[in-house]
């Protein structure tokens, strides 16, 4: 079965209008350092649903000029530019995307809100009624965005969890878990022979093929699962209503 990625959307941000009505003005930064149409879309995309949020957004081309009480880094960063740099002078209070060191430490040990792929993942979850406890799952990818948070995420909630490399003999385990999750860039490399009848497939993985934005499982893989995510459309777009709820989340502990 296809998850269907635009209702959980609708619902997610009708409760987080809900969630808004308990704060003031709240203010986001995007520090966008290089101007191109990937950036531009994804800034676009921030701003309809800050607007949607009544949150005000500024945009700045470097983290030391933010001001907001949440900052987004918009990645990636032209070449020549220490990532690892700007994104370890986020103010951990604001790192609405778990990008620093500091702050991905304190969702390790239970103490911050979860990045926001994880956080969606969950959120898919949550709204399936799938339980994590016992489940065995696999983690194709191990990218700071995708995979490494949501391995740490799932292992958090009671299930057990591989995390496996793209080159890593990825079949074996994927033939038996219970819940898949991609995060590998490669696409359509998952397919329907590689996983078992009822299992959950949580697509995160984003590549270009043939001109279009595909995941990294093979669409005829939903014939056999419980539950999968497609790409584009699925993780994606529910990702960034999550960044407005850790920013909801860190301005409340403020």
């Amino acid at each position: 079965m296809l998850f269907n990625g635009e209702e959980l959307r609708v619902r997610r941000l009708e409760h987080l209008k809900h969630e808004r009505l308990q704060f003031g003005q709240l203010r986001l930064s995007i520090v966008a350092v290089q101007e191109d149409a990937v950036t531009s879309s994804y800034v676009r995309i921030k701003n309809k649903i800050a607007s949607e949020l009544d949150v005000t957004v500024e945009q700045v081309s470097r983290v030391a000029d933010a001001t907001g009480d949440g900052i987004i880094l918009q990645l990636p960063l032209p070449a020549g530019v220490d990532q690892d740099r700007e994104r370890n002078s986020i103010p951990v209070h604001t790192d609405v995307d778990v990008l620093s060191d500091a702050a991905y430490q304190a969702f390790v040990n239970g103490a911050f809100p979860p990045p926001p792929v994880a956080r969606a993942l969950s959120s898919i979850m949550d709204a399936h009624h799938i339980p994590y406890q016992g489940a065995h799952v696999v983690v194709v990818g191990q990218g700071r965005l995708v995979g490494k948070p949501a391995a740490e995420l799932f292992r958090q909630r009671g299930a057990t969890v591989i995390a496996l490399e793209k080159g890593d003999d990825v079949v074996s385990h994927t033939r038996v878990a219970d819940i898949v999750i991609l995060g590998a860039g490669d696409p359509h490399f998952l397919k329907p022979e590689m996983v078992k009848e009822g299992c959950v497939i949580l697509d995160a993985g984003t590549s270009e093929s043939s001109g279009k934005v595909v995941g990294d499982a093979d669409p005829a893989c939903a014939t056999k699962a419980r539950l999968m995510t497609p790409t584009p459309g699925g993780v994606g777009p529910l990702a960034v209503i999550e960044i407005f709820a850790n920013l909801f989340e860190l301005v409340r502990r403020v």
